[in-house]
């Protein structure tokens, strides 16, 4: 038997961990779309903005999980569902934004639905006939969160971040300006309308315009701002004039403005409000801050004065005509037309032509003047404007012949007196004419007439008988007596011819250079020498009248 301790040594055993089984390489791919799959649904978790409602008037180019929602063209949401509104007046769509657009969504953020269009003589939105409309979302600076809006019907005229200001005009009616008009300065299109409405009283309209920057602080507290829509054609007597904006004004109307002197004045504040003149020329009209009513009775048809009509004095208006209407005047039995008419005394100026004669200390009121002046032949009459449209004005003028009337200085309003116009003049004129006419007998005048006729045709017959006398008798003689004449003329002429040609060679005979003057001038120089000596001799012979006895003595010298 084997000793044990020369045998080998066994080996411990030593349990080994059980080995896990590897993964099939198949199954890496589910696993890694599981985790890509939720690493995207986490992002858009994360991702995941704000949602909102948009209510619409319709829901025209809307389309659920297509229509985007832009801001610069820059896409931040789209539009999920859109369901009619709770009261079937409208559509409610429901969109979802980005986390960009989270600061969007304050109180005062405006939508609207971008689409093709043509509004204040523009167009806009042409890209969305082949990209298809979208809304688009001009950004309110609000601190108020809001998630449920109300689309605008149009586009907004202007953003938010548009650099300007707006003002605020009050006119009596919306006229032909609409929103998107132009607002010109100086015929620079810097502006337009942004919002117009009835006044909540409805007794006007009122306007919100837009100013771009610079040119909005050229609206001070003296801006004037007038209707500048369509053409403003002015006859005068410098001749027709015709004034305009644009083309787009006589289109879609539009709006003017300037300052009202060159002192412009401080810068109006923005939403500043302003009253809206219906032209230029009343723009720039001195203002009416007193006003004065007066009543005038017309015996006559009114047709062609109107209301607004001017109150003329002598080529100057000083009033307008307010109200016309026609009474029956019980106590005279016939129909009378009052029309009321307004007066501005300010219009009017006073001059003293000798500031140091002595005034009178007294004060008159209006109605007292104004009685003083009828007293004086003040009189109201109507008068054609325009022969080819007919209308007529109110002209105040002095008329001395006119008859004194009595006025009543109590009466409210002070009743003027009126004269009968120039037309009216000429119809009655012609009235009376008609019936002097009308008494006159015409069948007497007949048969005077036919008498005169008759005479006249046997003086014709007369006259003719004396011509053939005249042909058969006279003209023979008369004939020979201007051929004896011609005869006679001729011999005078021969005569003149003769004494012509003498008188010429007279004249050559007395000529200047001749031999008859310079023998004649001779002559005379030697008669001028003997009577030299003569008076010589006389003067010897005075002195010396021994000399005829003793002849002429040596004198010494």
């Amino acid at each position: 038997m084997a000793d044990p301790t020369s045998l080998p040594e066994i080996p411990t055993a030593v349990l080994d961990a059980p080995r896990r089984g590897t993964l099939p390489f198949i199954w890496l791919l589910p696993i890694l779309a599981i985790a890509v799959g939720g690493w995207l649904a986490v992002k858009s978790i994360l991702n995941q903005g704000p949602t909102i409602t948009i209510a619409f008037r319709t829901a025209e180019g809307l389309e659920a999980g297509k229509t985007q929602i832009r801001y610069k063209d820059v896409e931040i949401g789209v539009v999920k569902s859109i369901v009619l509104s709770p009261d079937h007046k409208g559509v409610v769509a429901t969109a979802e934004l980005s986390n960009q657009a989270e600061d969007f969504l304050v109180e005062d953020t405006r939508f609207w639905v971008v689409r093709a269009r043509i509004a204040g003589g523009q167009i806009s939105g042409l890209a969305t006939l082949l990209s298809g409309s979208y809304i688009g979302v001009d950004p309110g600076t609000a601190t108020d969160k809001r998630y449920d809006f109300i689309g605008l019907d149009e586009v907004p005229a202007v953003t938010g971040e548009a650099l300007g200001r707006q003002f605020v005009l009050h006119a009596e009616n919306l006229g032909s300006i609409e929103v998107g008009a132009p607002v010109y300065f100086r015929n620079a299109q810097v502006g337009e309308v942004v919002a117009s409405d009835l006044a909540k009283d409805g007794k006007g309209a009122t306007f919100r315009v837009f100013l771009r920057a610079p040119y909005d602080r050229y609206v001070t507290t003296q801006t004037r701002f007038w209707n500048a829509s369509g053409i403003d054609v002015s006859i005068d007597a410098s001749g027709v004039r015709v004034r305009t904006e644009s083309l787009l004004t006589i289109l879609i109307g539009g709006i003017a403005f300037q300052q009202a002197a060159e002192s412009s004045g401080p810068p109006a504040a923005a939403n500043a409000e302003f009253t809206l003149f219906p032209s230029r020329d009343a723009a720039f009209a001195q203002p009416d801050t007193s006003v004065e009513t007066y009543q005038l009775m017309f015996d006559q048809t009114v047709r062609g004065l109107s209301t607004g009509a001017p109150v003329d004095f002598r080529g100057v208006v000083i009033g307008e005509v307010t109200r016309i209407d026609v009474v029956y005047d019980r106590g005279l039995h016939k129909f009378v037309q009052p029309v009321e008419i307004h007066l501005y005394p300010d219009r009017i100026r006073t001059r003293d032509l000798d500031p140091l004669k002595k005034r009178s200390t007294a004060t008159f009121n209006s109605a007292q003047r104004v009685a003083r002046f009828i007293a004086r032949g003040l009189r109201g009459q109507l008068r054609t404007g325009n022969p080819l449209t007919g209308q007529t004005y109110v002209a105040l003028d002095f008329f001395p012949d006119a008859k004194p009337v009595t006025t009543d200085v109590t009466q409210k309003p002070l009743v003027i007196p009126t004269v009968p116009g120039t037309l009216e003049e000429l119809q009655a004129q012609l009235t009376n004419i008609a019936k002097k006419l009308d008494h006159v007998a015409f069948d007497q005048l007949d048969t005077d007439l036919r008498r005169t006729l008759q005479t006249f045709d046997t003086t014709l017959h007369t006259m003719n008988s004396l011509v053939q006398r005249l042909n058969t008798e006279v003209a023979p003689e008369l004939a020979a007596t201007m051929s004896e004449s011609r005869r006679t003329l001729a011999t005078a002429n021969a005569t003149l011819a003769s004494a012509t040609r003498a008188l010429s060679t007279t004249e050559r005979t007395l000529a200047a250079d001749s031999p008859l003057q310079q023998e004649l001038h001779v002559t005379l120089r030697e008669i001028a020498r003997a009577a030299a000596a003569t008076r010589e001799l006389t003067d010897y012979l005075e002195r010396h009248p021994d000399a005829v006895l003793r002849g002429k003595s040596q004198e010494a010298p």
